[in-house]
């Protein structure tokens, strides 16, 4: 479990590249102390066909005049029946048994320069046990720009240098390496009650590069309650595809949502 934890840190990245892009910004305040939310779907079959599928997520965040901190947790567990000659005497069978069963975890902290542009630290952490990487874990730090931040719309972007340890799901090699990581934050109110919401997220590094879009679409209920539908999709470059492993993964999401406020 200590090799899963171990991370390195690096130095500062600057991508001054943004700047040229303040003019679609518009300035505004942001709002001070905890906000959270929860997510849960579920999805249960039984009688002709047995399956079950749960996803969860938590996320949590913290904004005053200076400083920015967020704590992230998902989960996914997935059951269902397969078919096939498991055991190589000619005659199928019909198996329930595990066919997704992922969790990761993830922090970061951003210290504001100015209203428009912060450096920060974040850390992630994933196992996952039907992907190329037994886990992943990293480390990065970087420079980051809010392109627009007005009532309706908010576009942050990041970039930086990190540290990446993985280990190879089919070997059992631990791969340790530098990257580069990126990210785009988007929000936009579409209705009173409508939001849409998209994050991508790229660690690429020599090994393998890691792409992951969340996009959503929730819409609220009450001040407490929504509902979200999701599209998840996540893609590694480095993977073995003579052993049938895809190089991209998909998870199509309705969940209920809980605002903490």
């Amino acid at each position: 479990m200590s090799q899963r934890n171990a991370i390195a840190a690096t130095v500062v990245l600057s991508l001054a590249a943004l700047a040229p892009l303040s003019a679609l910004a518009q300035d505004a305040p942001a709002p001070a102390g905890w906000t959270g939310s929860g997510e849960l779907g579920l999805a249960l079959a039984r009688g002709n066909s047995r399956s079950e599928n749960l996803n969860a997520k938590l996320a949590f965040g913290y904004e005053d005049d200076d400083w920015t901190h967020a704590l992230s947790a998902s989960g996914l567990r997935a059951k269902g029946e397969t078919t096939g000659d498991f055991d190589g005497d000619g005659v199928e069978e019909t198996r329930y048994s595990t066919s997704a069963n992922r969790y990761d975890l993830g922090a970061s902290s951003a210290w504001r320069i100015d209203p428009r542009r912060h450096l920060s630290a974040t850390l992630r952490y994933e196992n996952d046990d039907f992907s190329a990487f037994e886990y992943q874990a990293t480390a990065a730090i970087g420079y980051g720009y809010r392109f627009v931040d007005n009532e309706r719309t908010r576009l942050l972007g990041e970039i930086g240098p990190g540290y990446r340890r993985a280990r190879d799901a089919a070997t059992g090699a631990t791969e340790s390496n530098a990257i580069i990581r990126g990210q785009l934050d988007l929000r936009h109110r579409l209705t009173a009650n409508t939001e849409l919401v998209d994050t991508l997220l790229v660690e690429s590094g020599k090994d393998n590069t890691f792409l992951q879009n969340d996009l959503g679409v929730a819409v609220a209920m009450n001040e407490r309650f929504a509902l979200k539908a999701g599209l998840q999709t996540r893609h590694n470059t480095d993977v073995d595809e003579t052993a049938g492993v895809k190089k991209t993964d998909t998870l199509t999401t309705v969940n209920l949502v809980y605002n903490f406020r």
